[in-house]
């Protein structure tokens, strides 16, 4: 039986969100792609299964690609708020930008970032490194313990 990896995608552009979800069906990894359109309601998904625990581990990403530049909230207080919380602490988050300017990285690596990839403007491009996200982070990576759940929170 196959187990389907949830990714959080957390992107505002609807063509990167289209391109995205697009690159990851070309993959041959079992993904659902949720998708979040701003830092708040990244932070209310994630957190909503811990508060009501209905959703439960279930639930719960193995990774989150966030965008940096979001409305509401941007991706570094997304990244703050996520790694200040003991839910999310470990949770892997590598952050997606169209920028690849060093202040975004060292911000981005500074507020607890577990990777930096530019996003390739050529779709090709881009289902090449959804690939190589997807063996690294769903398939070869051996993720540490969330307290994710009704029993953790």
């Amino acid at each position: 039986m196959s187990q389907t990896n949830i990714v959080l995608l957390v992107e505002d552009n609807p063509d990167d969100v289209d391109l995205t979800v697009r690159a990851f069906r070309k993959n041959a990894i079992h993904t659902e792609v949720v998708v979040a359109r701003d830092g708040q309601e990244a932070l209310d998904y994630l957190f909503a299964a811990c508060a009501d625990g209905s959703r439960g581990k279930a639930a719960v990403p193995k990774i989150v690609l966030l965008d940096l530049k979001l409305p509401k909230m941007d991706g570094i207080e997304v990244l703050r708020r996520l790694r200040a919380q003991e839910s999310t602490r470990r949770l892997p988050v590598v952050v997606l930008a169209s920028s690849n300017e060093q202040r975004d990285i060292v911000a981005s690596y500074d507020a607890g970032a577990n990777g930096f990839v530019c996003k390739p403007i050529v779709f090709p491009d881009l289902v090449k490194a959804v690939e190589g996200l997807g063996l690294y982070w769903l398939v070869l990576n051996e993720p540490p313990p969330l307290h994710f759940g009704s029993e953790a929170c």
